[in-house]
């Protein structure tokens, strides 16, 4: 048993952070608690990597929920990190940070302080930005957020111009004064490698003697008296432990993690836990409940131009790529495969966005089931072009299934549960296919492999996406941040409703999905709690 100021549970994007910030001054007695490894490993760092990452168990969840009745009744797989960085170690580094209407939209559900204006210096500290510092962009923060156009698939130019002829603005900044239009995608990536959040935040911090860094150690518990939370329980090899905090226990586990060990402590709906046989600390009905998640379906085209496949599928061009990263970091090894893509609006008279397109130059439909071959792709040029959208109406639930702290819960995201999600997907593939009746590129589009053009009624294409349609890996909402204890986890200063010296700080209270992919929110989340805890609220 040992005593600190802060135990953090969860190395991932928003604990990454909080280790850094809670630590700086050297004042405060810091734990970090981290169920998987170090980050060290080759397929981390190398950015084109996450494609070995997602299935890998050493540094993933591998997560899959129930079967889901709008997939027609296919379970979903969800990869989440396992290792220090969490998912910013393994996700596909698009560094988007949502709209700016989202965030107002957090402070008019009772969250005050979470407003676009409030939050926008959490995202400017946070980045090194290639663009430089700016109204909208840092020039000094840990976290580098790289213009990587020089090096992107010349194919992705062609994206663009048919989203011009399309009638969709070519947007050179997502994150800047505007979200909608089409363009390519910042990432957080320096020299080469990935700049996840372990790399950005921890590991500077870890040479702090106030800062102690736990690896592989599985969180059980959290210790709780009289209301109060006074502690973690963890297992770490075979042997279980304590740790006491004296000022505070934050969860930073994410959208699964957190709900699952705030239930398996106790504090949860009443009946999930006394069907778990849990006894009941603190009743808190929301906890795992409202869970919200992106869900995208793609389409595959034979390309007359060459494509990532080309450079990438035969052994000659994989040592080329090999040769180029290792003596530039440079080239389709330091990049995503997710290189472009934009926002765009299905009815004109909507406030903001409300689909986001993805354009990769690769495609990998021939893998045996289990993989993700980005360095192995299909053996003919072709591309994907991909929707999702911003704000799902359908809301689902993670429910522990017992007292075990390591059986995964159950995971239940009720994709398509709402006729709203069907109908802008819908619009969505729709303009996946005016976007390749446009000139630039009916060019180069030899077919449509998928889902075909056969595939032309409303009632086939939803049968379609009710097929094909994925997680775009965005999970959030489990600890909703909101005043009101029944519906809501979290109040907006993070304080778990019912109990004293316990917050959560990462993607599970967001009150709802921001417009676009989650990391860069997850970790201005990390850089608010930071600043509310240190000031003592």
């Amino acid at each position: 048993m040992a005593d600190y100021d802060y135990v953090i549970v969860g190395a991932g994007s928003a604990g990454c952070v909080l280790a850094n910030r809670l630590s700086a001054d050297g004042r405060h007695r810091v734990l970090l608690i981290e169920a998987g490894g170090s980050d060290r490993r080759f397929w981390v760092q190398v950015p084109i990597g996450y494609g070995k990452t997602y299935y890998q168990q050493a540094v993933n969840w591998r997560y899959t929920t129930q079967p889901v009745p709008g997939l027609n009744g296919h379970p979903s797989y969800w990869p989440r990190g396992k290792v220090l960085g969490g998912s910013s170690a393994i996700n596909a580094m698009v560094y988007i940070r949502g709209n700016a209407l989202d965030y107002d939209a957090w402070e008019r559900a009772g969250n005050p302080g979470w407003a676009y204006k409030d939050v926008l210096p959490y995202f400017i500290r946070s980045e090194t930005n290639a663009l430089g510092a700016g109204p909208y962009h840092g020039g000094s923060g840990p976290l580098h957020v790289a213009d990587v156009s020089r090096d992107l698939h010349p194919i992705c130019q062609d994206f663009i111009e048919a989203g011009r002829q399309a009638g969709l603005d070519r947007n050179p900044d997502f994150n800047g004064a505007r979200q909608d239009g089409v363009g390519l995608y910042q990432l957080t990536v320096k020299d080469g490698l990935r700049m996840s959040t372990a790399r950005a935040y921890l590991h500077p911090a870890m040479r702090r003697p106030n800062l102690q860094v736990r690896t592989h150690a599985h969180a059980t518990q959290v210790l709780c008296q009289a209301g109060r939370a006074i502690g973690v329980e963890y297992e770490r090899g075979g042997r279980r432990l304590r740790a006491m905090a004296n000022k505070e226990v934050i969860l930073c586990g994410g959208a699964i993690n957190s709900p699952q060990l705030l239930q398996l402590s106790g504090i949860g709906p009443c009946q999930v836990l006394q069907a778990a046989g849990i006894g009941i600390v603190c009743e808190s009905p929301a906890v795992g409940m409202n869970l919200q998640d992106h869900i995208g379906v793609d389409y595959l085209f034979r390309s007359r131009k060459k494509t990532l496949n080309d450079e990438l599928h035969p052994w000659w061009g994989k040592l080329a790529a090999g040769m180029q990263y290792i003596a530039f970091r440079r080239g389709p090894l330091s990049l995503s495969v997710n290189q472009a893509g934009g926002f765009f609006k299905t009815a004109p008279d909507l406030a903001q966005p409300n689909m986001q397109l993805y354009f990769s130059p690769v495609s990998y439909t021939r893998a045996a089931p289990g993989t993700r071959p980005l360095m192995n792709p299909d053996p003919f040029p072709a591309f994907l072009l991909g929707v999702s959208n911003c704000r799902p109406a359908s809301r689902g639930y993670v429910r522990v299934r017992s007292a075990d702290p390591f059986e995964a819960p159950e995971i239940q995201p009720n994709y398509l549960s709402s006729q709203a999600d069907m109908d802008e997907l819908l619009q969505g593939v729709r303009l996946i296919r005016e976007l390749a009746r446009m000139p630039a590129l009916a060019a180069i589009i030899e077919d449509e492999l998928r889902p075909g053009r056969q595939c032309r009624t409303d009632e086939a294409l939803a049968q379609d996406i009710r097929e094909n349609a994925w997680s775009v890996f965005h999970p959030c909402s489990t600890c909703r941040m909101g005043p009101d204890p029944d519906t809501c986890v979290v109040d907006p200063r993070l304080r778990v409703h019912g109990m004293s010296n316990l917050r959560v700080a990462d993607a599970s209270i967001f009150p709802s999905l921001v417009s676009g992919n989650t990391n860069a929110a997850a970790i201005m989340v990390g850089e608010k709690a930071a600043d509310l805890i240190l000031a003592g609220d």
